[in-house]
């Protein structure tokens, strides 16, 4: 994912988008990575934070973006704060917000049920000269029709800060 700081490895070439989104309380830009392999949707998406945010406010937004798409697969808001186990990176801040969940729910157009793997982190990144500290979050997720432990366990190892 050019510019963003991360490297992931995508069984498939993937599409790639930029939308704004609303998420804790402010208007940012979402880019977004992801393709259709083997019947799974591989995804990947970042955001910017300015570093004012502080890592404290980085982990709040973690727990928002990852209530919201959860909460779009239809899993109650109690499941999706209680969901997940710590997720770790090298380089990414230790924030207990850092985490990789499964859970089923059903897809966007609520026409199947859907399994999801997914994790969420953030790292700082250096300020250039002149420029404020930023806080990158990135989110990656695997969608399919049933429980694809190995194949999420390799995409998520292929993740990689630089």
């Amino acid at each position: 994912m050019e510019g963003s700081g991360l490297e992931a490895l995508l069984p498939c070439k993937p599409d790639r988008a930029a939308r704004p989104v609303e998420l804790g309380g402010r208007t940012v830009e979402l880019s977004m990575a992801g393709c259709m392999a083997d019947g799974a949707t591989f995804a990947v998406s970042h955001m910017v934070l300015d570093g004012s945010a502080g890592a404290a406010e980085a982990g709040v937004v973690l727990s928002q973006w990852r209530a919201a798409t959860l909460g779009r697969m239809g899993v109650p808001a109690t499941d999706a704060a209680a969901a997940g186990s710590p997720f770790t990176l090298p380089g990414a801040l230790p924030l207990p917000q850092s985490v990789r969940v499964q859970v089923q729910g059903v897809s966007p157009d609520h026409s199947a049920a859907v399994v999801a793997h997914a994790v969420w982190f953030a790292r700082a990144e250096a300020a250039a000269a002149g420029a404020a500290p930023r806080l990158r979050l990135y989110h990656a997720v695997l969608y399919a029709p049933t429980p694809r432990a190995a194949a999420a366990d390799a995409f998520f190892g292929g993740l990689a800060l630089r």
